[in-house]
């Protein structure tokens, strides 16, 4: 007898029950509906692209994690972002796209990291991005609009967006001389929470920063108070910088947008420390936390970058675009049970004919029913008693059971059993709809 293949899953790689994957699928369509409700349009890009492509820009680490292989005469490699497909998709499709571009798109990445909790190779990307030649910061506060209200949206926790601007940060550094350390230090100060301001300074000793140059790094990134306070501050710095002072005007007039958007001053704020994507965002940076739950990190995060397409046309291109690493997050929601509850099954109603000479109305009770948008699931397997068929219904959390027996059909109704309440009643065909109708609400 021939050995048996044990069944398993690769490490880094996410595989649900029905159950979650419902409330997966349910969190995907909540994501594509906030996105679609500001105007942008889908895409979907291979999740194969030729080597040449997907690394025209990558190097270091990112370059080390691509899965690349040769097949035939082609170099090819798994997409590791959503980002690098939309530069080639926008360089290749320029004379035909409509701009400001506007595009989301949901989909897996891949990444040969080492698994570990939470963090996976293959993993879906729910991502938005604005695309022109030129555009206003009015879009970075946009984004921050977008945000909001696909969070309110999924409705998971209370969360608070962190708005910097990456000019402000390197005008900082270049004023402080320390250009070159800029990476460590922000790798430092980004502990600070965490570590205290005591241990952050050990640690900027460390990499050779000056007392007087930490005293000022403290001062700026300690800086409290609300969005108007805190740009106050930063003008009262009086830095001779010009690229401060342009990011500076930049984070200025997107908290004015903001504000403008409507959305609530305790959902958003400044924070000096966030850097995101340090040879990449070029300007606005953003970073979402649940405010309860600050551990899990950024939940989405993002940035302007004015510089998408430079390896694949020589007209440039501005940006500015969030992403929601979804596999990430859905993970830890469910390891912390955060997620909402959800059925076993989509199914609202369950059809069970009694027999073969029922089958004929039970089709059409069912037929009926799925014209009035009712997902509706046939129970054929007519040997089972009626006990395991109920248990069924019960066990997958299936609201409604139509019973049909040879009494129903020459009625032309079906015993109506609600699977909550253990009630049932024998309902008329033209009536069905409306008695599940009343009953949802």
């Amino acid at each position: 007898m021939k050995d048996k293949i044990k069944p398993r899953t690769l490490a880094g790689t996410m595989e649900l029950l029905p159950n979650d994957q419902i409330i997966f699928n349910q969190m995907v369509d909540k994501i594509r509906k906030a996105y679609e409700s500001f105007g942008f349009l889908p895409l979907d890009t291979p999740i194969l692209e030729l080597s040449e492509i997907l690394l025209a820009k990558a190097g270091g680490e990112t370059e080390k994690q691509i899965y690349r292989f040769n097949k035939g005469d082609n170099d090819l490699s798994l997409r590791f972002d959503l980002t690098v497909p939309l530069a080639k998709y926008v360089s290749m499709n320029q004379n035909e796209l409509t701009f400001p571009f506007r595009r989301y798109q949901i989909g897996k990445v891949y990444r040969g990291e080492k698994p570990q909790k939470c963090r996976f190779r293959e993993f879906y990307q729910c991502d938005v991005d604005v695309i022109s030649d030129k555009l206003d910061v009015m879009n970075d506060a946009e984004m921050v609009n977008v945000i909001y209200e696909t969070f309110q949206s999924l409705d998971l926790a209370k969360f608070t967006i962190c708005i910097n601007n990456r000019k402000i940060l390197n005008g900082f550094f270049e004023e402080l001389q320390i250009s070159d350390k800029k990476v460590e230090v922000l790798r430092i100060i980004d502990k600070i929470d965490k570590i205290g301001e005591k241990a952050m300074r050990e640690e900027l000793d460390k990499i050779k920063i000056a007392q007087s140059q930490m005293d000022k790094i403290c001062e700026f990134i300690l800086i409290s108070g609300n969005t108007q306070d805190k740009i106050k501050r930063l003008k009262e710095l009086k830095l001779q910088n010009e690229i401060f002072a342009e990011g500076l005007e930049e984070l200025e007039k997107v908290t004015k947008y903001v504000e403008q958007f409507g959305i609530p001053e305790d959902y958003f704020c400044i924070d000096l420390k966030i850097a995101r994507g340090l040879d990449y965002y070029t300007g606005t940076v953003y970073e979402t936390f649940f405010d309860e739950y600050r551990n899990l990190g950024s939940v989405c995060s993002g940035g302007r970058y004015d510089n998408l397409t430079e390896y694949y046309t020589s007209r440039e291109f501005q940006g500015v675009g969030v992403s929601i690493g979804l596999s990430r997050l859905f993970s830890q929601l469910k390891e912390m049970e955060l997620l909402p509850s959800s059925s076993n099954s989509i199914s609202q109603v369950l059809i069970i004919p009694m027999d073969e000479t029922t089958t004929e109305f039970a089709l059409k009770v069912t037929n009926e029913l799925r014209k009035n948008k009712i997902n509706v699931e046939l129970y054929s397997n007519f040997y089972k008693d009626m006990k395991t068929k109920l248990k069924y219904a019960d066990k997958l959390k299936i609201p409604y059971v139509c019973i049909i027996g040879e009494e129903e059909r020459k009625e032309n109704c079906v015993m109506l059993k609600n699977m909550k309440n253990t009630t049932q009643e024998k309902v008329k065909l033209e009536e069905i709809l409306d008695k599940i109708k009343q009953a949802n609400g």
